[in-house]
C-alpha cells in the first residue's frame, strides 16, 4: 500500500502560493481509499492551507492527536465545524491543564483551548486510549512512550499548574507510525518523549527495524547541545533513512542536522509532501 504525508500546518511555508504559517503542526495522511489527519495546528491556518493545497478535510475519517498543547489542538474547532462528526483519537490526559512558567514567574496557558463538552457538542467523538493501537490499516499510535534514554531529558518550564509547582510529565505525548513495505514512517507532533525513545517504541510495537522516514516536530530546538549531538549519533547508528524536520525542530538544530546529516535531513514546511512505499 502506498501512503502520502502532506504538511498542512507548520511554522514555515513552502513554495505553494497563498499558504500561511503559524506556530503549530498538522499533517494529512492519505492512502488508497482513506485519509487521516494528524494534529490540527494552532487554529488559524488548517482549513485555509488545506484548501490552497486542494485537500478536502471533509473526507478524512478522523483525527489523531499527538498531545494536548494548543499548537496541535487549536484547529479542532474549525476542523469540526467544516467536517462534522469525526472520531478523535487521543490520550486520556489530553485535557490536563498545561502552563509554561517563565523564570520571571509569568505563567502562560498552553493547553488545549477548548473544553471536552464543547468539542463533543460540535462533533468530536473522542476515542481515548493510553496504550498503543491500530487506528487505520497499517497505521498505529504509539500511546505512552517509555523514556529510557538518559540523554533525552525533555523540556523544562512546563507545568500542570500556573504556580510552577507540579511539573508536567507530558505522559500523553504519542506519535503516529505507518508500517509500509520499505519500513516504518514516524509522524511526530512535538515528540516530547524524545525522538530516539519514540523510534525504539515504534520498533517494539511493530517488530519492524527499518525506519525509512521521520516527519514532524522533533523538539530539538529546545534541548541542550549535548542532547542534540547524542540524538544525531543515535539517528546515524539506527540508519534512519530520511528526517523531515518541522515545527519545534528549531533553526539551529535544523541547520546543524542539515550540515552533519547530509542527505538525510530535509526541512519540512507547509506544502511538503512525502510519498511512502
Amino acid at each position: 500500500m502506498k501512503f502520502r504525508v502532506t504538511v498542512l500546518c507548520d511554522n514555515s511555508v513552502g513554495l505553494v502560493s497563498g499558504t500561511l504559517g503559524e506556530h503549530g503542526f498538522s499533517a494529512l495522511v492519505e492512502w488508497d481509499g482513506g485519509s487521516l489527519l494528524f494534529d490540527t495546528g494552532g487554529g488559524d491556518t488548517l482549513v485555509h492551507n488545506a484548501t490552497r493545497l486542494n485537500r478536502d478535510l471533509r473526507k478524512v475519517s478522523g483525527v489523531a492527536l499527538s498531545h494536548g498543547h494548543y499548537d496541535h489542538t487549536g484547529g479542532l474547532r474549525q476542523f469540526l465545524q467544516l467536517a462534522g462528526r469525526k472520531a478523535i483519537y487521543a490520550h486520556p490526559a489530553l485535557f490536563t491543564p498545561r502552563y509554561r512558567v517563565k523564570d520571571t514567574g509569568e505563567a502562560l496557558s498552553i493547553g488545549i483551548p477548548f473544553g471536552e463538552a464543547y468539542l463533543r457538542g460540535i462533533g468530536a467523538e473522542f476515542d481515548f486510549c493510553e496504550g498503543s493501537r491500530e487506528i487505520a490499516p497499517a497505521i498505529f499510535l504509539t500511546g505512552n512512550v517509555p523514556r529510557r534514554n538518559s540523554f533525552e531529558t525533555g523540556d523544562s518550564g512546563m507545568f500542570c499548574d500556573s504556580s510552577g509547582c507540579h511539573a508536567d510529565p507530558l505522559a500523553d505525548d504519542q506519535s503516529l507510525v505507518i508500517v509500509a513495505e520499505k519500513g516504518l514512517v514516524l509522524l511526530l507532533g512535538c515528540c516530547h518523549a524524545g525522538v530516539i525513545n519514540t523510534i525504539e517504541a515504534a520498533r517494539e510495537l511493530t517488530g519492524v527495524e527499518r525506519v525509512q522516514a521521520v516527519i514532524g516536530g522533533t523538539h530539538l530546538g529546545f534541548c541542550t547541545a549535548q542532547q542534540l549531538a547524542a540524538t544525531m549519533n543515535a539517528l546515524r547508528s539506527m540508519r534512519v533513512g530520511k528526517i523531515y524536520g518541522a515545527h519545534c525542530t528549531g533553526f539551529h538544530a535544523a541547520a546543524r542536522m542539515q550540515q552533519e546529516l547530509a542527505g538525510q535531513f530535509h526541512p519540512a514546511m507547509v506544502g511538503t509532501s512525502v510519498e511512502i512505499k
